[in-house]
């Protein structure tokens, strides 16, 4: 599912290593880059960290809020900064390609082939776990992602 959520980024002009900090006030996250690009980059990343999480603990995904709400959000936050002073943009995040780019790692999973078949493949120097990947992406429909 792809998403599209308001975020605010602020140029403090501080000094400081990370001069562009960031909020995404659908989501409560807060982050940091060293450049107006870093920023987006590091808020695309927080908000597909933040949305596989909430998908893997089976919590719906917020709803983008329109410019007005986004804006009425940040407000609320303003203790330390205040974001509304900053840009507003929109960053977009596919939360199915994002997870196929950070997870990995393999699942082991037992399945069941006739003897023969078994033996067939062993004697060829099949690789049965890369025909299966290969065969279960054909089927559905999707791409490795290198």
């Amino acid at each position: 599912m792809k998403q599209v959520y308001p975020t605010f980024i602020l140029n403090t002009n501080d000094g400081s290593e990370h001069p562009f900090v960031v909020c995404v006030p659908d989501m409560d996250i807060f982050t940091e880059g060293d450049t107006f690009a870093d920023a987006i980059e590091m808020a695309r990343d927080a908000i597909g960290l933040a949305g596989i999480s909430m998908e893997d603990n089976k919590e719906e995904l917020p709803m983008p809020s329109d410019q007005l709400s986004a804006i009425e959000k940040v407000k609320q936050d303003t203790e330390v900064i205040d974001f509304s002073a900053g840009i507003l943009t929109y960053v977009d995040v596919d939360f199915s390609e994002y997870r196929k780019k950070i997870d990995t790692r393999t699942v082991r999973r037992n399945v069941a082939l006739p003897s023969w078949l078994n033996y067939e493949a062993e004697h060829a120097g099949i690789n049965v776990s890369r025909v299966l990947q290969e065969a279960l992406m054909d089927v559905l429909n999707v791409k490795r992602n290198i």
